[in-house]
């Protein structure tokens, strides 16, 4: 045997312990790059080296679980899996589970050269605790690696972190919903919302009820392109789980500390179950099976007996194969034109002394809670369930925006937030022409990370009623896995870090950089995410100067951005970008980020109508409804014009109050045109005004009117440009009167119409 010198055998030893400090040049190291943010990171000067001769240590059936879900994540990596033992010191990771059930998802973690060691409060916990150190791993390749010395003491913000899924308008298989879970625990998400059954198909098997796999499941065919255009594929379409691969979902679930939560529509949305069922209907049907999206007429009779005799012998086979607390009971969008018509329905609104039937629905939702509730469950209810009186034990789910959360948070029922603003992530997220369809809406990554689930509305102790949120997905127009990963990532990796770290942590533009290393674990993981986020973007400012800029943006690394003013296409040796672009004519700009002389992503793009009027100062007299609102009267002037699709935050939106602002020029000066665009679109509930008055003034206190429009007759965008006698002016009013509530016979009757109005236009 050949015997190492003095001087190579401290060359030798040398090398043995400077591997606990990460000196070796050919063996990669991780970065301290986690999301969700943890409470408390601090970092070392040594680092742990991992081989394979490290040990993982797992006393408990549950840590042993968790020690292997991380090996199949390590195999990928180097290859081999490391050995799972009861004890071990020296080069191993030690996972310890404690019985804390105050803060069951909390841990610490803490790597030094010796060994890494996380103690979490629960079995939960060491699972969340071995998440993070999944992210502290290289995202490389190799057949050992670094861990970068670090203290980490974790907990989430809120108990309740979810994510949605629509099973019912596109069915998606087991395998797909692994993975969903597997990218949920990933991302520290606790909570899968199923949503099974809608009224275009029935996806849970009950053996009681055969023709829900027979009949309900299947639609004879789905909507082809927008819901607008009305056309259909032609195609048969259809698919249910069996019982047992729920049983395999559920558990698959639990071994990642994730809670499944059923939900059974009712009483709307039922349709598929009245195509199986027809007596369970207020007409006796026929039905079938929805194939058009939206909100349909035909719901479960309130008034007849054997609809909850049905729905609770469908809960006798659903709530064993659920250990979740909660059922989803759904509880929105339940029109009552069937009702007010049924003679059955009308019978037990009089029988009962009830209102009218908002009642009749409140009825409804708590005659099944005190049946669910006797079997041991909660419900949770969309919150429509608040219309005519909220059920006693109900946990409220608030998606049209957050006033329904605020009222029963206010009432002390827990609620769950998922407003559609920011949790909606079936709305696009782009605004690029490019885009696969979508329902409408637009919600970019920034967006979602900047949303608060606490309403500001809420006292201290109301606010404890907040138990958390959730993105919910609806699948009427993602038909794939794939696109409805494109559609969840990476805006899931926001909400993520929303839901777990502390409010006062976060940073957008910190998040993008760890986002940045997070997404090569993503393409490990073969996600088909969204790289929007790194795209070139645009803000349309006001610059302060009686103008408007616009200032370009974007996160990639290495990129370079380019523009043009005058609607050419941008190359990668055009104008470089060095300050915000000002708008001098009408026209679009353009610009695109170029890495390595190739465009990355979609390109930036905007048009803009010059005017007198351009970023002038504006006063309106009222402010918009908040759901339609772009926060700044500035946007009527910014010389963008909203679009068709109505979701690009240009619209102001108005239902009973009067649009009335003014617009202050410079000076007195020659006008001889004045504009403004309205709506016409009465099935989203959008009519034009009942009137649009310009009046033009020297003084801004005496007024002349100049110019009145009541017509508005084109379907779509009217554009009101009203050529007139020339006139001085320096201020210019503009009224809108909304057009009051919508007619008997139109889709939303009785309601207060939208009026929408965007950018007041002067020449």
């Amino acid at each position: 045997m050949k015997k190492l010198s003095r001087w190579g055998l401290s060359i030798a030893l040398l090398g043995l312990f400077s591997c606990g400090n990460g000196s070796n040049p050919g063996t990669p190291k991780g970065k301290v790059s986690i999301i969700p943010m943890p409470v408390n990171v601090q970092e070392k000067a040594d680092s742990f080296l991992l081989n394979k001769r490290t040990v993982l240590v797992a006393g408990n059936e549950a840590d042993k679980q968790t020690a292997a879900l991380f090996n199949s994540w390590l195999k990928e990596l180097t290859g081999y899996e490391l050995d799972v033992a009861p004890q071990g010191t020296d080069n191993a990771i030690l996972l310890h589970s404690g019985t804390d059930t105050t803060n069951a998802e909390g841990y610490t973690l803490d790597v030094n050269n010796k060994t890494i060691t996380i103690n979490g409060n629960s079995s939960a916990g060491t699972f969340y605790g071995v998440q993070s150190l999944i992210q502290l791993l290289p995202v490389e390749k190799a057949s050992a690696m670094y861990v970068p010395g670090v203290h980490i003491e974790d907990a989430p913000r809120f108990a309740y972190r979810g994510l949605h899924l629509d099973v019912s308008r596109h069915f998606f298989p087991v395998e797909f919903i692994k993975k969903y879970i597997d990218l949920m625990a990933m991302h520290k998400y606790n909570t899968f919302h199923w949503h099974l059954t809608d009224d275009q198909g029935w996806r849970i098997e009950i053996k009681r009820f055969p023709r829900l796999q027979e009949v309900a499941s299947k639609r004879k065919e789905t909507m082809a392109g927008h819901y607008n255009e009305g056309k259909y594929d032609g195609k048969p379409y259809g698919g249910f789980y069996t019982q047992e691969q729920v049983k395999e979902v559920v558990k698959y679930a639990a071994e990642h500390f994730v809670t499944v939560i059923p939900e059974i529509e009712m009483p709307g949305h039922a349709l598929a179950a009245l195509a199986a069922y027809p007596n369970l209907g207020c007409t006796g049907g026929p039905y079938e099976v929805g194939t058009r999206w939206g909100v349909l007429d035909d719901v479960f009779c309130a008034g007849n007996d054997s609809v909850f005799t049905f729905l609770e012998s469908v809960m006798e086979e659903v709530l064993p194969l659920f250990p979740s607390r909660y059922v989803h009971i759904g509880g929105d969008e339940c029109p009552k034109v069937r009702w007010e018509k049924c003679p059955k329905c009308q019978a037990r609104i009089k029988a009962l002394g009830l209102k009218d039937e908002h009642a009749l629905q409140s009825y409804f939702i708590q005659r099944m809670e005190k049946y669910l509730n006797a079997h041991g469950k909660q419900i949770i209810g969309w919150d429509e369930i608040l219309e005519g009186g909220l059920a006693p034990n109900a946990t409220v789910m608030s998606w049209r925006g957050i006033e329904g959360g605020i009222t029963a948070a206010k009432q002390h029922h827990d609620v769950i937030m998922t407003p559609g603003d920011y949790c909606y992530f079936d709305h696009y997220q782009s605004k690029s022409k490019t885009e696969p369809l979508a329902i409408g809406g637009y919600l970019p990554v920034s967006k979602v990370y900047e949303y608060e689930p606490i309403p500001a509305e809420l006292t201290a102790d109301e606010a404890k009623y907040i138990k958390g949120a959730q993105a919910n997905l609806w699948s009427e127009y993602i038909a794939s896995p794939e696109h409805m990963e494109y559609m969840v990532y990476p805006r899931a990796t926001a909400l993520a870090e929303v839901l777990w770290s502390p409010a006062d942590k976060r940073d957008y533009n910190n998040f993008v950089e760890r986002l940045k290393v997070h997404l090569k674990r993503l393409d490990l993981k073969k996600v088909n995410y969204a790289k929007h986020v790194f795209e070139i973007t645009g803000a349309v400012e006001d610059n302060h100067k009686g103008g408007v800029q616009v200032k370009l943006d974007a996160k990639l690394d290495g990129g370079k951005i380019t523009y043009t003013t005058d609607s050419t296409a941008p190359t990668a040796e055009g104008t470089a970008y060095r300050a915000p672009v000002q708008v001098q004519q009408s026209g679009t700009i353009r610009a695109q980020v170029f890495q390595d002389g190739k465009p990355f992503g979609n390109e930036y793009s905007q048009a803009f109508l010059y005017h007198k009027g351009l970023g002038k100062k504006v006063t309106l007299a009222a402010p918009p409804e908040k759901n339609y609102n772009p926060g700044t009267p500035f946007a009527l002037v910014n010389g963008v014009q909203g679009s068709a699709e109505f979701n690009d935050n240009q619209w102001f939106g108005y239902k009973t109050t009067p649009l009335t602002a003014v617009v202050e020029l410079d000076s007195i000066q020659d006008i001889s045109e004045l504009g403004t665009n309205t709506i016409k679109g009465a099935s989203n509930w959008i009519y034009p005004p009942r009137s649009v008055v310009f009046s033009v003034s020297e003084d801004g206190n005496a007024y002349k009117e100049v110019f009145k429009q009541t017509s508005f007759t084109a379907d779509g965008i009217n554009r009101i440009r009203a050529k007139i006698t020339p006139v001085r002016a320096k201020y210019v009013k503009m009224q809108a009167v909304p057009y009051g509530n919508i007619p008997a016979g139109a889709v939303g009757a009785g309601n207060p119409a939208w009026m929408f109005i965007d950018e007041i236009i002067i020449n």
